[in-house]
């Protein structure tokens, strides 16, 4: 795994680790949705990832677009199908997205590793 890569994830797993230990209630909830609404259900998993890839760069957060890239890698996302989307990404969110869309494909490169 691409050392960007496992940063990431290493990070990734600590701070949500952490945040879970404080036993907030709402939070969980929060997080447990997040999980199950990803889930397979009249969507495929591959669609609701790059869904939740384009609004994630539209929202500008690169965190959130890494963790669905990741996603939509291990669920048989081709890199054309990740471009395509990313462009409906910019097309959306307009050229501030671009910078957001140079990260990701570097963070895409580094999945290929």
């Amino acid at each position: 795994m691409h050392k960007k890569v496992q940063e990431f994830n290493d990070y990734r797993k600590k701070m949500n680790d952490k945040i879970l230990a404080s036993d907030n209630k709402i939070i969980k909830r929060i997080f447990n949705l997040d999980t199950n609404a990803f889930k397979e259900g009249h969507l495929p998993v591959k669609t609701k990832e790059l869904l939740g890839l384009v609004a994630s760069a539209v929202l500008r957060c690169d965190d959130c677009v890494q963790y669905h890239l990741e996603a939509a890698k291990k669920n048989g996302v081709t890199t054309e199908e990740m471009m395509e989307t990313m462009s409906i990404a910019n097309l959306i969110g307009g050229t501030i997205v671009i910078p957001h869309l140079r990260r990701a494909v570097e963070y895409w490169e580094a999945l290929e590793e």
